[in-house]
């Protein structure tokens, strides 16, 4: 294996562990705030961070999030990598995110950390995935309808600003759907809570 490859693995697998970082279990843990995976939805994510009653908590855990997705692929940006390597980094970061290592396999459902991913990847597509959601959210008082608003319209936006990353963002928001496939079937049948 060439040395290129090597390294390409290296990030790769550095993007997982990136990815697999609880950032609102630790969040949680550092102000005292009750697990997330045990309180509310049990997700451990912003929105139900939120919920259980801490907005600075949840802020906190947002930032994270997305800074999990903006590290993963930063080696990447260092090394002016191509968009292969990127897009791999990418897809290692979102799965990290989904199924970490650091908790259990168990993680959260990968908007934020996607959203990161895109700032790296392509930062004007994630100023118009944030407006997507805000828009969403403000309409319709639903944290998953925003996400899955954003999620489907994310490969439209790719696909006319950077369709390099194309690939990789139609698997990406495969997995962010079936990940929200709870609050889908919520949403169909008038139960997704609301703000």
């Amino acid at each position: 294996m060439t040395d290129t490859g090597l390294i390409t693995i290296g990030l790769v697998f550095l993007a997982y562990l990136w990815g697999s970082i609880p950032t609102a279990v630790l969040v949680c843990h550092a102000l005292n705030i009750p697990d997330p995976r045990k309180q509310g939805s049990g997700n451990p994510g912003t929105t139900n961070v939120l919920r259980i009653g801490s907005r600075k908590g949840a802020l906190a855990t947002l930032a994270g999030d997305v800074g999990k997705g903006i590290l993963a692929l930063l080696p990447c940006s260092i090394l002016q990598l191509p968009s292969t390597e990127q897009s791999l980094c990418a897809l290692a970061a979102i799965i990290g995110h989904l199924f970490p290592l650091f908790s259990s396999f168990r993680g959260g459902k990968g908007i934020a950390t996607a959203l990161g991913v895109c700032v790296s990847l392509f930062w004007p597509i994630a100023i118009l995935q944030t407006f997507v959601w805000c828009l969403i959210f403000a309409l319709s008082r639903t944290a998953s309808m925003g996400s899955i608003a954003t999620v489907l319209v994310t490969p439209i936006l790719v696909w006319l600003a950077a369709p390099a990353y194309l690939n990789v963002i139609l698997v990406i928001s495969a997995l962010l759907l079936l990940s929200h496939r709870t609050n889908i079937r919520n949403l169909l049948q008038g139960k997704e809570p609301r703000f």
